[in-house]
């Protein structure tokens, strides 16, 4: 099923963000991702999702040989 993170593109983009289990509650976020684990991991997060979320949404169509 996917998922609409139009709400968390929008705060977070540029940034690191560090998910649950459920990859919708965002509990820690910043610049590096050294700071979005350190944010996450005094928040109690033990086994987090970690992603960057893009400046700028643009399409890619890969093609390989």
């Amino acid at each position: 099923m996917a998922l609409d993170w139009t709400t968390i593109y929008k705060k977070y983009k540029g940034l690191w963000i560090v998910l649950l289990d459920d990859e919708k509650t965002v509990v820690g976020s910043g610049r590096t991702l050294k700071e979005a684990i350190q944010q996450a991991t005094k928040r109690g997060c033990k086994n987090p999702i970690v992603t960057r979320v893009p400046e700028e949404l643009t399409a890619y169509v890969g093609w390989g040989l």
